[in-house]
């Protein structure tokens, strides 16, 4: 195996084919998916050293798959050659809104064994992980363990990526995500994470709940309403970037994708600094991450944008 580049953020988790119903007469159309792939596809579009670690199947998916991430320029050397079949997602939008619903049953994504992932190296600059892979048994136990064990060496960053139709028991659900937040230090959840996880709770009572047992920062997207940051000694808001949405699918993705490429911009991949952060810092990453996600959202599917296309937009 190569040694990765200097500055390398890994992305752990799950890639899968989204199906879109677009209710017309051509009904169906395949495109590459799953929140840590898109992730790792955003980071690798805008130039960050990534390297995705994922089970990636030899069926047709997975070659599809496997191509997709190195047309954007994703390291696939820390992915799996694994022999289960690709996971599968149908994706249902209404006015541009996706709905998701998974088959996952024996898939290649959930099989992670503790000798795969001991392959990830220490000396990446950072981890991100979570959505289905990170809560889906077998697999997500090993996902646990390496992640604890990378957490004094890299900084780690979290999306619950919460989905309901998979997780019926909301108890169970939070319970589950609750034994992960000790792991990360960055933390992102949407609105809609937090609602069904803790119903008629106040979103900043349960962001700063999060931070009292582990993350230096908490970001919680809102939908059109933009985005929070919670840190111990900061809180914030930003509006969303105003976009013509094609539809929202992988928007929370590129969220993430903004959020982790404005903090290695500013040299904030540290877990020593990132509580530390003051307003206007935090502003300009939810800024930045808005951009990001608005650019996805302009056109259909997880499409996010590329280093130069950003920069365009940014004028």
């Amino acid at each position: 195996m190569a040694a990765l580049r200097p500055g390398t953020i890994a992305v752990l988790g799950e890639a899968l084919l989204d199906v879109v119903e677009t209710g017309d007469d051509d009904p169906r159309l395949a495109r590459p998916g799953g929140s840590p792939y898109n992730v790792a596809i955003g980071l690798a579009r805008l130039e960050r050293p990534t390297a995705f670690v994922g089970r990636l199947s030899h069926d047709p998916l997975g070659i599809i798959l496997r191509h997709h991430a190195e047309r954007s320029g994703v390291d696939l050397s820390l992915a799996v050659d694994a022999h289960e079949p690709s996971t599968v997602a149908l994706v249902e939008l209404q006015d541009g809104i996706a709905q998701y619903r998974f088959g996952v049953d024996g898939t290649a994504d959930f099989r992670w064994t503790e000798a795969e992932l001991a392959l990830v190296p220490d000396d990446i600059a950072a981890l991100h992980f979570g959505s289905l892979a990170s809560w889906t048994l077998p697999g997500s136990l090993a996902i646990e363990h390496r992640v604890a064990a990378l957490r004094e060496h890299a900084l780690i960053s979290y999306d619950p990526n919460v989905r309901p139709h998979l997780q019926s028991d909301a108890a169970a659900a939070r319970d589950r995500i609750e034994q992960a937040l000790p792991l990360a230090h960055l933390v992102k959840a949407s609105e809609e994470d937090v609602a069904y996880l803790y119903p008629g709770a106040d979103i900043d009572d349960v962001a700063r709940g999060w931070l009292a047992v582990g993350p230096a920062l908490v970001v919680v997207t809102r939908g059109g309403e933009g985005s929070s940051a919670y840190t111990a000694g900061a809180q914030t808001a930003r509006p969303v970037h105003p976009v013509t949405i094609a539809d929202t699918v992988g928007a929370g993705d590129a969220f993430t994708t903004g959020l982790l490429d404005a903090l290695a911009e500013r040299d904030l991949l540290d877990a020593a600094r990132l509580g530390g952060l003051d307003t206007a810092t935090l502003d300009a990453v939810l800024d930045h991450a808005a951009l990001v996600a608005a650019i996805t959202c302009s056109r259909a599917g997880a499409n996010p944008p590329r280093k130069a296309e950003l920069a365009a937009h940014r004028g």
